[in-house]
Order: structure tokens, then C-alpha cells, then sequence
């Protein structure tokens, strides 16, 4: 294979100029009209290289087709990776910062010296000894969620734009808005795209494939008390604030919660309260690796709180469960070489790959269940959603050399 003249670099560079966070109080498709600017200019780099039908939808979604050079019927592959970052913290006016030839030791950013990537805590940055590490400058994330996997697509793509010799099926592109809200599949065109299989670009720890996601459910807890005027409250007013903070007091301290669990805990999670002395609002985050799992946890849910709501007998509770995702590997095992091949790509990158799990969700997880299977590859991404986030440029590397093989492993075993 002709050597890659990467250019994942300089494209996630400029990428992370742009201000693209997506936001969950929004009722606009995309959330937010801003990630409509960077759409606009990876629109025109892949017409610049040549891809000939790249264009914007009015979603903001872009899509376009790398046609085959192949005589060989091969399924049609589709790279996928989102445009937004996560509303979580800001990414406005990032200034990305190149940390050349890591020589060891915490990390601290130059913008805001409290933020510090600390070597104990980040065991990855072990294996990033004499790499080039890009983070922030420490006041606002850096945007490998997924810009990296923007410009590891679009180099891969490139490469093979530049180099016809390297044989392989049609590929089709898609960046995606709003995945970092949960909405990244909810206007995706998949006839339209018109893919066999897909992945999307968008894990963390170099060499991953990622085959499993969580099950996701979201519950709204709805509390009615009896507002009074409190001069003349007594005996009559029911406190609905109160009441629910009963509920959250009661859930467990050191188990079932995000900050208490890892690999295939599930957890109770509520992310979201609003309310006054009448109304109530609990919104909760239910996740598991599994239906079941999930169900438990929504009945144990329910029970704790019709126990609090029998205390206060002039109160009422309304319950309601909201699917979200389910695990995309109950879809993806019933066609397993769609991780296999990808698992293939990545030994041919000399990296010994390891099959792991996503305590989140993707669009991918969405797609599979849609009928188009979509494992997840690494970025080489890491502290994703944080100001402490940081990506490797040889871990770039590997991803688009990754994705180049991937492409030549579909044309050899079809």
C-alpha cells in the first residue's frame, strides 16, 4: 500500500475552529444553526477532492459516495462520524495546543493551569511516550468527539481518491448533526445512503471496535403537590419539592449511580430537576447492557417512589418511561463479519485489537436497529466531553490507516 500523506491533522485543527455544540432545549432540526458552518466546509473539501456529489440536506446532515473501482460485487460501506460536540462543556473559541514528543508526566493546560491531564489518572498517555498529544488550552474541550473521526474519514478518503490502485466496493460518507443529544439518527436517510454496513468512527482507546452499547430508557417522574399560601398552610399545603428530593435521598449512595459504577453496571441517573412548591419534575437516565436489566430498574424505580408518594396521600405521581436505544450487539451478532472485518483492518495495522463495550450510546447503536449494521472503530480520542480531553496525532494516524485497510478487507473476502 502507497504510503498515507496524512492530512488528519491539519483537518482536525481547523475543524476544532468551529463552534458546533448541539442543545438539548432546542426544538430546531439541527439544534443549532452553527453546525450548519462547519457542514458547509466539509461539503467543499469533498467536493475539492474530487467526490462529486457531496451536499448538505436541510438537516444538516452531509452525504456523499466514493464509487467503487472494483469489478468485484462488494457490500456497500458507509463511514459515519458527527459533527456536534457535547453541550456539556463549551466549545467555543477552542485554541487546540500540540504537545510534541511526550515525554511523561501530567499535562497541564496553558489557558487555565487548575485543568491538568494527570498521568495516574489517564492510563492510556503511558503508551503515548515521544507521540504528539493535541488537547485545549484547559477552558474549553477540544472536539475529538468527534472531529477527529471527521478528519480520519476524510483523509482515508482522500488517500484513496489519490491512489485508484487501492481496490475497493463503493464507500459512502456521512457526518452526522445533534449525535451528542441523542438525535444523530433521528432524520438519517438510510435509503438515501444506501449502505450494506457501516461504522461509525467515533471510539476512544487506539486498536477498539466496539460491539456493544448500552440499553437506554429515559424516565420523567412527574410530582403534584397542593400549593397554599403558606401563612395559612397548615395541615393543607403538600410540598412537591420536597417530596421529590425524598426520592432522590432514598436512592442508593454507593451503588446503581454513574459515579458508582463501571464496565456492565447499569445505573439510575437523574440529570434533571425543575420545580416549585406544586410541581416536580425528575428526569432520570436508565442504562443497562440489557433489556432486562432495564426493566429492573425502572420497577425498582417505580416502587421506590409510589413508597415516598404513600406517605403524602393529597400528592399524585405521574411515571413515564421513554425508550431511548437498545445494545446494538443483540443486531450485530446476527452478521458478525461486520465486527470480524474491522477486527482484520486493525491486526493489519500492526495493533493487536481488542473487542470492547460502550458505556453510551451512538448513532450506530440507532442504525443497527434500523437495519444497518454499525459497529463503532476507535479515534484515539480520550476524556471526551471534558476540558481534559485529549487525542494523540499517531493514534490519528493508525485510525485512517485502519480505515484504508477496512475498506481493502470488504473487497478480499466478497
Amino acid at each position: 500500500m502507497a504510503d498515507i500523506e496524512f492530512t488528519c491533522t491539519d483537518r482536525f485543527l481547523h475543524y476544532t475552529t468551529f463552534d458546533t455544540q448541539s442543545s438539548e432545549e432546542s426544538e430546531t432540526f439541527p439544534s443549532t444553526e452553527k453546525q450548519k458552518e462547519l457542514a458547509k466546509v466539509l461539503v467543499q473539501e469533498l467536493l475539492d477532492m474530487g467526490v462529486q456529489d457531496a451536499a448538505m440536506d436541510e438537516n444538516g446532515y452531509v452525504m456523499a459516495t466514493l464509487p467503487a473501482n472494483t469489478d468485484k460485487t462488494v457490500p456497500v460501506v458507509g463511514l459515519i462520524a458527527h459533527m456536534d460536540t457535547s453541550p456539556d462543556v463549551t466549545g467555543k473559541d477552542v485554541k487546540a495546543q500540540i504537545h510534541k514528543n511526550y515525554d511523561g508526566g501530567d499535562i497541564v493546560l496553558p489557558g487555565d493551569s487548575s485543568v491538568v491531564i494527570k498521568a495516574d489518572e489517564n492510563p492510556a498517555l503511558a503508551q503515548q511516550i515521544g507521540n504528539d498529544i493535541i488537547t485545549s488550552d484547559g477552558t474549553t474541550l477540544l472536539g475529538a468527539d468527534n472531529k477527529a473521526g471527521i478528519a480520519e474519514i476524510f483523509d482515508a478518503i482522500n488517500h484513496l481518491v489519490k491512489h485508484p490502485e487501492i481496490k475497493h466496493g463503493t464507500i459512502k460518507i456521512a457526518v452526522t448533526p445533534d449525535e451528542e443529544i441523542g438525535k444523530g439518527a433521528d432524520k438519517f436517510d438510510i435509503k438515501k445512503f444506501a449502505a450494506d454496513y457501516a461504522y461509525t468512527i467515533d471510539g476512544e482507546t487506539l486498536g477498539e471496535i466496539e460491539d456493544e452499547t448500552f440499553c437506554a430508557d429515559s424516565v420523567t417522574m412527574t410530582i403534584t403537590g397542593v400549593n397554599v399560601h403558606p401563612g395559612y398552610a397548615k395541615n393543607k399545603l403538600v410540598n412537591a419539592i420536597k417530596i421529590a428530593t425524598e426520592i432522590i435521598e432514598q436512592l442508593p449512595k454507593d451503588s446503581l449511580s454513574p459515579e458508582t459504577t463501571e464496565k456492565r453496571e447499569g445505573y439510575v441517573h437523574p440529570h434533571q430537576f425543575n420545580g416549585n412548591v406544586e410541581e416536580a419534575v425528575i428526569k432520570f437516565l436508565i442504562r443497562d447492557f440489557t433489556v432486562d436489566g432495564l426493566n429492573e430498574k425502572e420497577t425498582y424505580l417505580k416502587k421506590l417512589a409510589d413508597k415516598v408518594l404513600a406517605e403524602h396521600p393529597k400528592a399524585s405521581l405521574d411515571f413515564k418511561v421513554d425508550e431511548y436505544y437498545r445494545n446494538m450487539k443483540y443486531k450485530i451478532d446476527q452478521d458478525p463479519k461486520v465486527v470480524e472485518y474491522a477486527l482484520e483492518a486493525v491486526r493489519r495495522a500492526g495493533i493487536e485489537p481488542v473487542k470492547n463495550i460502550i458505556r453510551g450510546g451512538t448513532d450506530g447503536a440507532r442504525l443497527s436497529y434500523d437495519g444497518l449494521l454499525t459497529p463503532n472503530v476507535f479515534t484515539g480520542g480520550h476524556n471526551f466531553h471534558s476540558k481534559q480531553e485529549w487525542i494523540s496525532i499517531q493514534d490519528m494516524q493508525k485510525a485512517v490507516e485502519v480505515i484504508v485497510n477496512l475498506v481493502q478487507v470488504w473487497v478480499e473476502k466478497s
